[in-house]
């Protein structure tokens, strides 16, 4: 798992980047559980934007989910 940094949202505790794989993984921690969702071949450029969103749930939302594959873990 990668390094997992706290973000400042009312839904996502923390997120983490790891591009070290073959295929690119965002880790996203949401504050109502211990599940690790884990989004499959995002680039970095859009894990960059969503680190500094205004809004990272929002972010999420509209950026990555129904967008990307995800495994939960």
């Amino acid at each position: 798992m990668p390094e997992m940094n706290f973000v400042d949202s009312s839904n996502v505790e923390q997120i983490g980047y790891d591009d070290t794989l073959p295929v690119s993984e965002l880790h996203v921690k949401f504050k109502n559980g211990e599940t690790v969702y884990v989004y499959l071949g995002v680039p970095s450029s859009l894990f960059e934007e969503l680190k500094h969103a205004v809004s990272v749930g929002s972010f999420l939302n509209r950026e990555i989910k129904n967008i990307y594959p995800f495994e939960k873990r």
